[in-house]
């Protein structure tokens, strides 16, 4: 396992953690996963063995009880583990318990670090972006905290571009700690990350983590045209995520990703992550297995080496439309793109070039 030092941080992270939302399975996230005490720990301990450091949960996941399953896995290895969480999403009708508030954030970190059974969090995340909060208060909340020893460093998910680089420009313009790291969604067939995010991230010194790499249950090679989702998971029961913008081409996708994996006779799981830990900007990637078999089977995909042809293959059929400016930057600015831009921009180029083609 490599590891990397997260965003312009001191924190050294294997490039997989341990995602946590499959522990528990209550509370509304009974699709998700569940699982007993023993084995989450058996998780946790077989993950610490092969190099995984990173462990990640939310206050969301079964409304508190995942971060309690956690807390009970960590026993004496706490020194071992990086704890990541996350506080933001409304958990009740109270108004401010939710949201990137002061009151939501202290009241939250408190909740947490209680059913951790921790004393601090090495890194605490804003779950989504909140545009009715100054973000000034986001900022010196989370700063506070740090200087308390509550946790070491802080991060942002699901934000957008502006709001990532508003966040991280204040702080820092401000003289306070900006954050370090972003979780964001992205997958082979879901790659608008890579439009803002993905290059904002590496350009601002905050770390790309990849929440549900494999799709929220979409990327195992279970779904296909003729088969559905199974029942009692996440995409056999209704869960309303993620948004599929073009079923054709996912199909498409399936077929391709099946093909690979046949041909290293492994899982289409093997394929998507191995196809994401080699994106460029990509820092960690959030795994989330409901089973021993599958988190075996995830982790393993870091030893998969893909050919160049195979990467084609799926970075090919799925690159994103060059939506503007980006299809004018790439055809008449390519030379003045920062390098962790280059690589998408050369991609729309030759998408464009092979449409031009045809006309």
């Amino acid at each position: 396992m490599d590891y990397t030092l997260l965003g312009h941080s001191g924190l050294t992270v294997s490039k997989y953690a341990l995602g946590t939302i499959p522990f528990a399975g209550t509370n509304g996230f009974e699709n998700a996963g569940g699982m007993t005490q023993e084995t989450a720990n058996y998780m946790v301990d077989y993950a610490l063995e092969q190099g995984i450091n990173q462990f990640d949960t939310a206050n969301l996941y079964s409304k508190g009880e995942s971060e309690i399953t956690l807390g009970k896995t960590i026993r004496n290895k706490r020194e071992e583990m990086i704890i990541s969480s996350k506080t933001g999403v409304q958990l009740s009708e109270n108004p401010n318990d939710g949201g990137a508030t002061r009151i939501n954030i202290e009241h939250s970190i408190d909740k947490t670090l209680k059913r951790l059974n921790t004393d601090y969090l090495d890194l605490y995340y804003v779950h989504l972006w909140d545009g009715q909060v100054p973000v000034e208060e986001t900022i010196q909340v989370m700063n506070d905290l740090i200087k308390k020893g509550k946790i070491r460093y802080w991060g942002v998910s699901n934000y957008s571009g502006w709001a990532l680089a508003k966040t991280h420009t204040l702080a820092s313009a401000n003289n306070m700690a900006p954050p370090i790291a972003q979780q964001i969604y992205y997958t082979p067939e879901a790659r608008e990350a890579e439009y803002e995010l993905l290059p904002a991230g590496k350009e601002l010194g905050v770390g790309n983590s990849i929440w549900s790499p494999l799709g929220e249950g979409l990327l195992t090679g279970k779904i296909n045209r003729t088969q559905s989702g199974e029942a009692g998971t996440r995409q056999g029961d209704g869960w309303p995520e993620p948004y599929i913008k073009n079923k054709a081409l996912f199909y498409q996708l399936i077929n391709v990703m099946q093909e690979i994996a046949l041909n290293h006779n492994v899982s289409v799981a093997q394929v998507t992550l191995a196809w994401l830990r080699d994106r460029p900007n990509v820092d960690s990637i959030v795994l989330a297995a409901r089973t021993k078999a599958q988190l075996k089977d995830n982790i393993a995909s870091y030893h998969l080496q893909l050919a160049n042809s195979e990467i084609e293959a799926i970075s090919n059929l799925t690159t994103p439309e060059p939506i503007y400016p980006l299809w004018h930057r790439a055809m008449n600015a390519y030379d003045k793109a920062s390098e962790a831009e280059k690589i998408y921009l050369s991609e729309y180029n030759k998408l464009m070039n092979d449409k031009n083609n045809l006309l």
